[in-house]
């Protein structure tokens, strides 16, 4: 582990990202920006002649995969310097033309969708026989024809597609907020020593065994968020402005269906997820009840949610062995799949650990060539290590979808995005508990999941749960306050965990912390997600070879399908609520096993 507040010029390299294999210094990427100011007269010189041929409609897509490919590497590099240290100005300007060249060229391109809707039927079938390579565009065909009823003229669409970078400010913004200029007070522990309380930090002081370093943290996090109340509101308010104008501009009836549509996901698997959770709420409060029964307190806060039950049973867990355990655990999915995850692992793919003014959490970003690359702020815990699982399991899901699938279909939806990441940690817990026969140790990594359970399934469709409040605020024209956010987010915090915690007040901020919120209807698929992936592991685990083919080509899948019917090739049918309920079921029978360890 290095020092959270070290500068970035001294983090070794071994634990950076080689942003080489994207561009080899920002002076090449600087000469790519300056050739792609050049492209948006290549995609106009296409404007009224896709209908005129098939030729012209191939050579269209062509030089859209062409663009697709160097704007992601473009906008990748960019993103990816100013996450590693969001105080730089010099990545700040490359991250903002990055995000001015993409507008650009969408607004370039803002006559292709509806020149393309303009082309008849039987034109269009007549082109795939007279050009036998447009077949490898006719799922794109579908996936823009099947919106006809929300697209608008070429010159409305130009005007939308130049808000772009404009509709992006809230969540840019917000980030910029926290990660960069929002700074918190050091906080001490039981026995009057300091820690550092960062962004990155949070969570895991949260997850001390000392409840006085908890409780300071907590209370300082949240009250400088509560400095910053009105600020979040207002950002937040912009947001779903943003939403509610896109969505009645192209038709929809809610921001809700406009964002799921976009993903060919109905939004009965949305409302369907809360109505599931609501139903089982019984088994989060016997959750909360054990809990508190175990860490043996008078009254639960929300500062006890994080630390382990069976606390002394915890670990120091370094990037090496990390790495290691991650390797014997996903050996089940073959040695093609380990081959990339070791490539991954010995080819600084990653950036392991947080810096001063370095983004907080971890992700798997969108690079497609040469490969994706994620940001972690590895704290040497268990959960780190989960969390290692977590973001390979994006990268190599990318992966495989980028090879085995044409440009056009090789990006999959958010509603598969979290299936691979999350049966990684599934496969890694079952991995971990099959190791060990020790009492202590099995209730510790029980809870771990339970946790991962709670956190995901749970904590996420009460997220989504109050998204769809504040979408539904803003449609009716009421305005997010922070005053009105933070009495609905209380009163949903106190229906989710139940009578035998304390809701504190300071809980009430909570949403102002989270980036999701920012990603339009994202986090519901944490959720669906997480039950998805509990019920393909336990295939894999029971069924062997025959499953992990299936899976393999689920994640090979990319977009060349609707969501739903990729998840169907794994064995996994979303459209009914029946995973959701089995992996709420599974959650009740691991409490019953950690009431009896207990």
């Amino acid at each position: 582990m290095i020092d959270p507040k070290t500068k970035r010029s001294d983090v070794p390299e071994e634990y950076t990202w080689n942003l080489k294999d994207i561009f080899e210094s920002d002076d090449a990427w600087r000469k790519e920006y300056e050739a792609l100011r050049e492209m948006p007269a290549r995609i106009t010189a296409f404007q009224g002649k896709l209908g005129e041929s098939a030729a012209n409609l191939l050579a269209y897509f062509r030089m859209n995969d062409e663009l697709d490919e160097r704007v992601s590497k473009l906008y990748g590099y960019a993103s990816c310097k100013n996450d590693q240290d969001q105080s730089d100005s010099a990545s700040q300007d490359m991250l903002g033309k990055a995000m001015n060249t993409a507008v650009a060229l969408s607004s370039a391109d803002a006559f292709a969708t509806p020149e393309i809707m303009a082309i008849p039927d039987e034109t269009l079938e007549r082109f795939h026989k007279e050009e036998p390579a447009l077949e490898e565009y006719r799922r794109s065909l579908y996936q823009i024809r099947r919106m006809k009823a929300h697209i608008l003229s070429p010159a409305e669409e130009k005007l939308l597609a130049s808000a772009g970078e404009m509709a992006a400010a809230p969540g840019h913004v917000s980030s910029i907020l926290e990660n960069a200029d929002l700074t918190f007070p050091d906080v001490e522990d039981s026995k009057g020593e300091k820690h550092a309380l960062t962004t990155g930090s949070f969570v895991p002081l949260q997850e001390s065994p000392d409840r006085v370093l908890r409780k300071n943290a907590f209370e300082a996090y949240y009250n400088r968020f509560g400095e910053f109340r009105n600020t979040t509101s207002a950002l937040m308010d912009a947001q779903f402005k943003k939403l509610r104008f896109f969505s009645e501009a192209r038709g929809y009836q809610s921001t809700l269906d406009a964002s799921l549509d976009r993903t060919e996901v109905p939004t009965s698997v949305y409302l369907n997820l809360i109505d599931a959770v609501h139903g089982n709420l019984d088994k989060m409060y016997r959750y909360v009840a054990l809990r508190k029964k175990l860490l043996g307190v008078d009254e639960l806060h929300m500062y006890d949610v994080y630390t382990p039950i069976v606390a002394d049973a915890a670990r120091t867990i370094d990037f090496e062995e990390a790495k290691a355990t991650t390797l014997e655990a996903l050996a089940v999915l073959g040695e093609d799949y380990l081959a990339m995850l070791r490539e991954g692992y010995e080819n600084r793919w990653i950036d392991v650990y947080e810096n001063a003014g370095k983004r907080g959490g971890a992700y798997s970003s969108g690079v497609k060539i040469p490969h994706p690359f994620v940001l972690l702020n590895h704290k040497d815990t268990l959960d780190s290590m989960f969390t290692l699982a977590h973001e390979m399991g994006h990268t190599l899901h990318s992966c495989y979808s980028h090879k085995a699938q044409p440009a056009s279909t090789s990006n999959y939806v958010i509603f598969v995005a979290e299936v691979a990441s999350t049966c990684n940690e599934v496969l890694l817990v079952r991995y971990l508990l099959n190791k060990t026969t020790d009492k202590k140790e099995r209730a510790y990594l029980i809870n771990h999941f339970l946790d991962s359970f709670k956190g995901t399934v749970y904590r996420q469709t009460m997220f989504a749960e109050f998204e769809l409040m504040m979408g539904r605020m803003a449609e009716s024209g009421e305005a997010l306050t922070a005053d009105a956010l933070c009495k609905k987010y209380h009163e949903l915090n106190k229906l989710y965990f139940g009578p035998d915690m304390v809701s504190d007040d300071l809980i009430a901020l909570e949403w102002s912390r989270i980036p999701h919120f920012y990603y339009n209807y994202y986090v519901f698929q944490y959720a669906t997600s997480f039950c998805a992936a509990v019920a393909i592991a336990d295939r894999i685990l029971s069924e062997g070879e025959s499953a992990v083919a299936e899976y393999k080509k689920f994640l090979s899948g990319g977009s060349s399908a609707d969501p739903i019917s990729l998840l169907k090739i794994a064995g996994v049918d979303m459209s009914t609520p029946a995973p959701i309920n089995a992996a709420l079921k599974l959650f009740g029978e691991l409490i019953d096993e950690m009431e009896k360890l207990g």
